[in-house]
């Protein structure tokens, strides 16, 4: 039988990893999937780097076109990353009618509906395991595993650079600050970390998994991001003094109004398995009607554990070639015409518990005036603590919430930062159970 050719864009850190497992494995590999897998030609710009890692079998260029336009090339592989010649090398590939695996979170949480319906009129698949969560197969999971069920709510821990610092932060009671230079020095956070620390990275592959879970279009412009950046110590410290930890979670979930959509700081009880993720690693936990509550664990990131998933992807490319499109896993679950454009929710309609941390006199009467103020906006207690002086008589009381919808806890801080005896800002993070 005919090998499955290969043409990859990209021979980067994931795209040599890539290179080197088909290389590996390629026996492992022909046996899974019944004919060889071999990789024709690669693009990129150093050529020299990509020589030492293709050897001299591999037709090299700098050039995309003549990858995704070469008759030699029955898969494109991207790996190029970003959204410009990315975007232009998966659409001239699939309008030449080759079938397309990517790790490109971005490019899909950004174009995929695009891309999925341009792949639908050529016949041809996309396939994405590799663009959430690196080695995780929660692509599979979401697609097939847990095809049976109603999906509920997802809850990810998905970028493992702020799930880096943040277990720093904890262990250590390191600043942010401290913590990102080191996280820079180990190489988990670029030099510009916005795109990580501030939840994009995890909008774009949370925006994914809630198309998989809820049969809807990719709504990444309607997701609500709130990074790490501006958390401080003694909120992590706070919290695990009250039972929980700090996590930056994606949390997608469906509701009679609509799909909630949002990427934050959370508090999570620590005896949550959630809770218990540290260091760079990635975790989602998926609720569903039929099987309940599953976690999936493992490593997010890194060239051995992304390549399994696109080379995983491209097994399934080869043993699917040859069926017709209704015989295919959809692009997004659902079938096209089912897929449903459900409202997202805006943040000041979704329900969740709350942590406030408020800065005020220690004097009489200011405690009291902070819990008549949460009463009257229907705002219950869970718990309440003052945690006592910590400079120039100003006294911090943490505050836990019941559930109650964001807009009335909004409503309620901007109350309580007017009182003449408090200061603002009022430090406010959410907080998740995640029982079903």
């Amino acid at each position: 039988m005919q090998p499955i050719r290969i043409g990859i864009l990209g021979v980067g850190t994931v795209g040599g990893g890539t290179v080197k497992l088909l290389q590996t494995n390629a026996a492992e590999i022909a046996r899974r999937l019944g004919r060889e897998v071999v990789i024709t030609r690669a693009a990129s710009r150093n050529l020299e780097r990509a020589q030492r890692v293709c050897g001299s079998d591999i037709m090299l260029s700098t050039e995309v076109a003549d990858v995704v336009t070469s008759a030699d090339v029955d898969v494109v592989v991207e790996l190029i990353g970003g959204t410009t010649v990315a975007k232009d090398a998966v659409v001239a590939a699939i309008s030449n009618g080759k079938h397309v695996v990517t790790a490109n979170k971005k490019l899909l949480a950004e174009h995929g509906n695009e891309i999925f319906a341009l792949a639908e009129q050529n016949n041809v698949m996309v396939m994405f395991e590799a663009a959430v969560a690196g080695g995780i197969p929660i692509i599979k999971a979401l697609r097939e595993g847990l095809a049976a069920n109603q999906i509920e709510s997802i809850a990810g821990i998905i970028n493992g650079t702020s799930n880096f610092i943040l277990t720093e932060m904890r262990e250590h009671g390191s600043a942010f600050a401290d913590v990102l230079k080191q996280a820079q020095e180990l190489g988990y956070a670029e030099a510009d970390p916005t795109f990580d620390i501030e939840g994009h990275d995890a909008a774009h592959k949370l925006s994914i998994m809630s198309a998989l879970a809820f049969g809807t279009p990719l709504n990444f412009h309607h997701c609500y991001l709130e990074g790490i950046s501006r958390l401080e110590s003694q909120d992590i410290r706070y919290a695990e003094e009250l039972g929980y930890r700090i996590k930056l979670l994606g949390i997608t979930r469906k509701t009679a109004a609509g799909i909630e959509l949002r990427v934050h700081p959370t508090l999570i009880p620590e005896v949550r398995l959630l809770a218990n993720v540290n260091g760079v690693m990635n975790a989602v936990q998926v609720q569903a009607d039929m099987v309940g509550e599953t976690l999936y664990y493992g490593p997010g990131a890194g060239a051995a554990p992304t390549a399994s998933a696109v080379v995983a992807d491209i097994i399934d490319t080869g043993r699917l070639m040859g069926a017709n499109a209704g015989n295919r896993v959809p692009y997004l679950a659902f079938q096209p015409t089912q897929v449903q454009d459900l409202p997202v929710l805006p943040m000041s309609e979704i329900t969740s518990s709350y942590y406030l941390r408020v800065s005020a006199q220690d004097e009489p009467g200011v405690l009291g005036e902070v819990a008549n103020i949460l009463a009257a906006r229907g705002v219950s207690i869970e718990a309440l603590i003052q945690k006592g002086v910590v400079c120039h008589e100003t006294a911090e009381i943490v505050i836990l919430t019941h559930s109650t919808q964001e807009k009335h806890i909004t409503a309620a801080i901007a109350e309580i930062e007017a009182l003449p005896r408090t200061f603002a800002p009022v430090t406010m993070i959410r907080m998740e159970s995640l029982h079903g």
